[in-house]
């Protein structure tokens, strides 16, 4: 038993966890935001204990659907990670899913009946853009594309689990927060396909980069960090995104932008090798820090915390995990 929970464990991949859990932290600071407002309707800021749930149920979110990956995506695991534990036969397939699937059911029963019910929408829906990103990409960008739903689905979570909220539940400001987290995560995942080339090659997964080749997608790494602050700056200049800049927001945007650049920088001088695989830490330092600037249009002291421990645990715990074979 022991050593299956080891196993799990190792497969849930913690490092990551904080993808999930600071894209769904963007939702519940946003409600916390308008709660406190003198425009709330029936907004009310959420107890400690209640905001301690949410925040469970998101960080644990990562590693209890990448069970679910790693049973789908065996086949080019096989080649990109032989030493994870379903491939090497350390987490049995069949008990794993098992007890994900008992987790899973915990974590949308704890939503009904202690957070607030709507918020099961936005948890099944990541759970089955979960499953179709195995197959989605197959299709080039559109696996990128489901992935940055799938992530942005837990800024949606985030919001409605925190407490009560009327209708509009979606305007162009959310919906402009969810196509950044979408973006930001789904850019964050296309660099991650270049560690796994060979074996998506070799499983037929038609990724951007097995569709246009390691060389020409350097290129693309290159070009592409700047995406995120690019879509920023046309949303905020249109208008779309209400909450103004401050201070914080520009300095943590500011650090954002060189590790966006940084990582750009990374696959492209190595697309392959062992360099590829250590480059991730960069990759995700982008992503989640990224997220955590959004959070200052909402609340700087916060945005700033969750900035230096999510920069400083990613490198941590990704430190634990120094094998790239899993």
């Amino acid at each position: 038993m022991l050593n299956f929970i080891r196993a799990y464990i190792k497969s849930m991949r913690l490092y990551y966890a904080f993808v999930t859990g600071i894209a769904g932290w963007i939702g519940m600071a946003f409600y916390e935001y308008i709660a406190k407002s003198p425009f709330q309707t029936v907004e009310i800021v959420p107890m400690t204990e209640k905001k301690a749930l949410v925040l469970v149920v998101l960080f644990l979110s990562w590693g209890i659907n990448q069970i679910i990956n790693d049973y789908l995506g065996l086949k080019e695991d096989r080649v990109n990670a032989p030493h994870r534990p379903m491939v090497n036969g350390e987490l049995h397939p069949q008990k794993a899913l098992t007890l994900t699937g008992i987790l899973l059911v915990s974590s949308l029963l704890t939503t009904y009946i202690y957070l607030e019910p709507i918020a099961l929408f936005p948890a099944i829906l990541g759970i089955l853009l979960n499953i179709i990103y195995e197959y989605a990409k197959a299709h080039g960008i559109l696996g990128n594309i489901v992935f940055g739903l799938m992530i942005s689905t837990c800024t949606a979570y985030g919001f409605l689990a925190a407490g009560p909220t009327n209708s509009p539940y979606f305007t162009y400001s959310r919906v402009s927060v969810l196509i950044l987290v979408a973006v930001m995560n789904g850019l964050m995942t296309f660099y991650t396909y270049f560690k796994d080339y060979e074996g998506d090659k070799a499983a037929g997964k038609g990724t951007i980069i097995v569709r246009l080749g390691v060389d020409k997608s350097r290129y693309l790494a290159a070009i592409s960090a700047l995406l995120p602050a690019g879509i920023f700056l046309v949303l905020y200049m249109n208008n779309f995104i209400e909450a103004r800049v401050n201070n914080m927001f520009l300095i943590l945007a500011g650090l954002t932008f060189f590790l966006e650049l940084w990582t750009g920088y990374l696959y492209f001088k190595n697309p392959q090798g062992e360099r590829t695989y250590y480059s991730l830490v960069a990759n995700f330092r982008a992503c989640i820090c990224g997220q955590a600037t959004l959070i200052a249009l909402f609340n700087t002291e916060l945005a700033m915390l969750l900035f230096l421990v999510s920069y400083m645990f990613v490198g941590f715990l990704f430190d634990l995990h120094t094998d790239p074979k899993s």
